[in-house]
């Protein structure tokens, strides 16, 4: 099926999707929206049976949710993008980073769980809402959403929540409790490669900090946050800080967009699309890894220009003897501006530190990649 959505942003800009909770529509998403679609292209989206998505009939599950979400961005040509999900959007963007991680360069996790360790409640509140609507609930939830100062501070707020709340279709609304009383993410969080942000508030009852803190150590090398005066609802009730944390997580220093850019200038076109076609769910972490991180952040630093790091790449290797990077970075280093007797010089250099035959290997390999047809060495 295909999902609710609008897109936002400039054409060219990295992709991010903005995946809602329950009981709410995209329009939670608005005090990001503006930020991040002066850099990105933003795609923000109604879950099944919420908003002007339809209602499905159950029963469906987080997975079914994560598979809406693949077929939207094939149906938008979109390869690879941010995913950002709060609450039941959070399980669903858990969900498609184990299943697809082809697809996800970065991971916001904002207020949600791995699972919940008490489901009867999803099972008494799916009830509920069959039984008397989604309306009978509304304060309720929205009471959970905000925090009390909040609450207080800005009924305006509080009754556009409630509203948003009570026009979710009743069964829409209770097939999504009964898909996150069947969730359980804990056992594949170590599964999850992409960078992964983590975003908890420290007085939400729904999703208390134990449970994102639970999310950031099963997820290798990811950050946690907890923000302080902050209910379930955090993008709303810290809207700046949280609009902050995702623009610094997505664009900043060591971004997958700026290594990959920096990764085709200096290897070429043709070199980074072989690599990239043959990525796999098993390599996907380590493309990620080398773009974001070699690419995007070493290669990007100011300290030293691209020709000085061809230098230094080339002594290392062949120091190193790793004559397969070696081939790649010759190449490289007469994009960065090195001329062959340059290249040749370093070679030359080298040997006297890392060894001649170190050195005589170097020169054949370079030879091979600069003059393919020449004698060989």
């Amino acid at each position: 099926m295909t999902i609710a959505h609008e897109v936002l942003g400039p054409p060219d800009a990295p992709v991010l999707v903005l995946l809602n909770s329950l009981g709410s529509t995209r329009a939670m998403w608005d005090p990001q929206v503006g930020p991040l679609s002066d850099r990105l292209r933003v795609v923000r989206t109604d879950a099944r049976g919420h908003g002007e998505s339809a209602v499905v009939d159950g029963p469906w599950t987080v997975a079914d949710l994560g598979r809406d979400v693949l077929e939207l961005l094939d149906e938008l040509g979109v390869a690879r993008a941010h995913l950002v999900g709060l609450s039941l959007g959070g399980a669903t963007a858990q969900w498609i980073a184990v299943h697809a991680p082809e697809r996800v360069h970065t991971l916001s996790l904002l207020c949600t769980s791995a699972h919940w360790p008490d489901v009867q409640p999803w099972i008494d509140r799916a009830a509920a809402v069959r039984a008397d609507g989604v309306a009978s609930i509304a304060p309720a939830v929205v009471g959970r959403w905000f925090t009390p100062e909040l609450a207080q501070r800005d009924p305006a707020l509080v009754a556009w929540a409630q509203a948003m709340v009570a026009s979710t279709p009743a069964e829409g609304y209770a097939t999504a409790c009964e898909a996150l009383a069947t969730w359980d993410g804990r056992a594949d969080l170590g599964r999850i490669t992409a960078p992964t942000l983590v975003v908890a508030g420290d007085l939400d009852p729904a999703t208390p900090p134990a449970m994102l803190r639970e999310i950031a150590e099963g997820v290798p090398g990811a950050a946690l946050h907890v923000l302080p005066r902050a209910s379930h609802l955090a993008n709303l009730e810290q809207a700046g800080t949280v609009t902050g944390l995702l623009l610094a997580h997505v664009l900043g220093q060591g971004s997958y967009e700026q290594g990959l850019a920096t990764r085709r200038a200096v290897l070429g076109d043709a070199h980074v699309d072989r690599s990239l076609a043959g990525v796999t769910p098993f390599t996907a972490g380590w493309q990620e890894f080398i773009t974001r991180t070699a690419w995007g952040d070493v290669w990007n630093r100011p300290g030293l220009d691209r020709r000085t790091r061809s230098i230094i790449t080339l002594t290392a290797l062949v120091a190193l003897g790793n004559e397969h990077e070696l081939v790649t970075h010759v190449r490289a280093a007469v994009t960065n501006g090195l001329t062959e007797d340059e290249i040749g010089e370093v070679l030359l250099h080298t040997a006297v530190y890392a060894g001649v035959p170190r050195s005589n290997r170097a020169f054949a390999v370079a030879q091979e990649a600069l003059h393919p047809t020449a004698p060989p060495l």
